[in-house]
């Protein structure tokens, strides 16, 4: 039987943001949009959508006299990534 896929992390980008998190312990905006490929506007609101739901942390700060968004994977973010990977299994076997 086929488990339920969750929604937050079928959308492609999102996937992509959680993706890139697990290999690394932070990563800077800049970064995620340039390994996904993604707007800046449209990057934003998926890292948005993911600290609301707790999978990641964002922190603003600045480096120097710029400002700068860091984003690291919370320990929920990563339980539901595995959950999620787990559940793909199902469709694959």
């Amino acid at each position: 039987m086929f488990k339920p896929l969750n929604p937050l992390l079928h959308s492609e980008l999102r996937l992509a943001v959680v993706s890139i998190l697990v290999g690394v312990e932070e990563a800077d905006f800049p970064y995620i949009k340039e390994q996904t490929g993604a707007t800046s506007g449209n990057l934003s609101v998926q890292i948005d959508k993911l600290e609301k739901a707790g999978y990641i942390s964002v922190e603003k700060t600045f480096r120097g006299k710029r400002p700068a968004t860091i984003c690291r994977l919370t320990d929920e973010g990563r339980q539901a990534f595995e959950e999620y990977i787990e559940a793909l299994k199902s469709y694959i076997q």
